[in-house]
């Protein structure tokens, strides 16, 4: 259980709840900015993306980043969402919340970040924590491996984006280890958890998937994105296909999937965010979905290495 560092009027209390991916959003942490510091070298980078923008010269401007938060602010007002910040950190990437932690039914779970991103959980502790209920969060065991990005709620069904290569400790593109398949089977019996091993690259973002919503994402109830070629074993696509049948999922192509056309945000069954070059997703959305999409713009942020799921981590869900 995490420790409090300071106590906050019961006013203020937060009590979690999350289901699923796509119900009514009422509270979510967005990430910051501001203060990103000094483009970081080769070796510095912990995801294929932010390597291949490092390498060409295109990692994104503060400014660019921070034009194209303020644009997902505004939607999310619009909608009457309560939005929390995280504190800011000095010449710290902040941008990326849902990593940081992650919601399951009514408790938020602490991730246990990869070293180079451990300063953003410090940022949580003295902000976001304390706000929540004691009772309803959870510090991961230190040898659960897993982050935000990896964990899609379907209700009942838990899908959990992993790698089981031997090799896995020699990715810095792999974040979530067999320990936390064990661990959510164990903490949610009554779960199904669905493990989806994707294929891993730290330098080539053609033949890397960082998260699992950079490969697949439910929309709305029965519907969801997926990007095939992002999974490294058929019989997880094939299962997907019998959970929500092929005619109820949208392949994106590996063009799309390396621009990250999974990775939308859902404010409601009816509505989502999603980055405004993703003309075909969202015509279709649109168009043979019948859903409002509130587009945006977010490819700088894209070179970085996440998208729109990326940036949000929600609190609580209707």
């Amino acid at each position: 259980m995490f420790i409090r560092n300071h106590i906050c009027s019961p006013m203020e209390r937060i009590f979690p709840h999350v289901t699923n991916e796509t119900a009514r959003l009422k509270a979510v942490v967005l990430g910051l900015p501001d203060s990103l510091g000094p483009v970081p070298t080769l070796e510095e980078t912990y995801d294929a993306k932010s390597y291949e923008a490092v390498q060409r010269g295109i990692f994104p401007r503060e400014e660019d980043v921070r034009h194209e938060m303020q644009c997902v602010l505004d939607v999310l007002h619009r909608y009457g969402v309560q939005v929390l910040r995280p504190a800011p950190l000095k010449d710290y990437n902040q941008v990326f919340a849902r990593d940081v932690a992650f919601t399951i039914d009514d408790t938020l779970f602490i991730s246990n970040l990869i070293p180079d991103r451990e300063r953003e959980t410090e940022a949580f502790a003295s902000s976001i924590f304390p706000l929540i209920d004691p009772a309803h969060i959870e510090r991961l065991p230190e040898a659960v491996h897993t982050e935000g990005g990896d964990i899609l709620l379907y209700d009942d069904i838990l899908f959990v984006g992993t790698y089981f290569g031997e090799d896995y400790s020699s990715f810095k593109t792999a974040r979530t280890n067999r320990y936390a398949i064990d661990f959510f089977r164990e903490r949610f019996p009554h779960k199904c958890i669905v493990p989806i091993e994707l294929r891993k690259h730290d330098h080539e973002p053609a033949k890397s998937v960082l998260h699992l919503d950079c490969a697949f994402q439910p929309v709305s109830r029965g519907r969801a994105i997926i990007y095939r070629e992002g999974f490294l074993n058929a019989h997880d696509v094939a299962l997907v296909e019998e959970i929500f049948g092929r005619d109820n999922l949208f392949g994106v192509t590996p063009e799309e999937a390396y621009h990250m056309s999974t990775n939308v945000v859902s404010l409601s069954p009816e509505a989502l965010i999603s980055d405004k070059h993703f003309v075909r997703l969202n015509a279709f959305l649109r168009d043979e979905w019948g859903m409002t999409v509130e587009e945006v713009p977010y490819q700088e942020i894209s070179k970085m290495g996440g998208l729109l799921r990326c940036s949000t981590m929600p609190l609580i869900r209707e």
